[in-house]
């Protein structure tokens, strides 16, 4: 299917962590992404108080341009200074707690209420933890994820979607013999196997 340059590929938490805490990070967006705004009715579909859920959510503005439509945001990533600054920018206030269940992690929840950020490995996360979603928006997150990581991180996705959700997916394009990735190339077909 074409990915096979870069199958063996491993990037660390360090690694990651590493680039959010070096500014390495030209994958944020901040003014929000372009194909959500476009798409947006993929995603929701006309219905409102969704819960849609931000996998490697990094310090994503579409948390809260989405929030402010009035819909409930979950989201996840490693860095912590990723999640905080998102609620500093963003002028949020918000608390912090453990998480019952998974050791080191935490729950980083708006005073608000309506945007709850994990601070943990997603593949710590299930609907037990965090509950079912109407909607996924993954941008950067299965291009980001280890190729040999792909079928347990989609199979995580399935388990934390509703019956009748809508998950919108950004891939990249590109010839995987030239770039090593993150973000890793990720072809239709490959998508097509991966979600079925």
């Amino acid at each position: 299917c074409g990915s096979e340059a870069q199958r063996d590929r491993v990037l660390s938490v360090e690694e990651w962590l590493r680039k959010w805490s070096a500014g390495a990070t030209a994958f944020h967006k901040e003014h929000g992404h372009p194909l959500l705004q476009k798409h947006l009715d993929l995603l929701v579909n006309g219905r409102s108080g969704l819960r849609i859920f931000f996998p490697l959510c990094g310090k994503a503005v579409d948390m809260k341009w989405l929030a402010d439509m009035g819909h409930s945001i979950v989201g996840v990533d490693v860095s912590e200074q990723a999640l905080k600054e998102f609620f500093t920018e963003q002028s949020l206030p918000y608390c912090e707690e453990p998480v019952p269940g998974i050791s080191g992690a935490k729950k980083l929840q708006s005073t608000s209420g309506n945007i709850c950020l994990y601070c943990c490995s997603i593949y710590d996360l299930s609907s037990e933890i965090v509950g079912k979603f109407d909607g996924v928006w993954d941008r950067g997150a299965l291009v980001a994820v280890n190729p040999c990581d792909r079928q347990c991180y989609v199979s995580l996705m399935s388990s934390l979607m509703e019956k009748n959700s809508s998950y919108l997916l950004i891939t990249v394009l590109y010839d995987p013999s030239k770039h090593n990735g993150p973000p890793f190339y990720v072809p239709e077909c490959e998508v097509k196997s991966l979600f079925g």
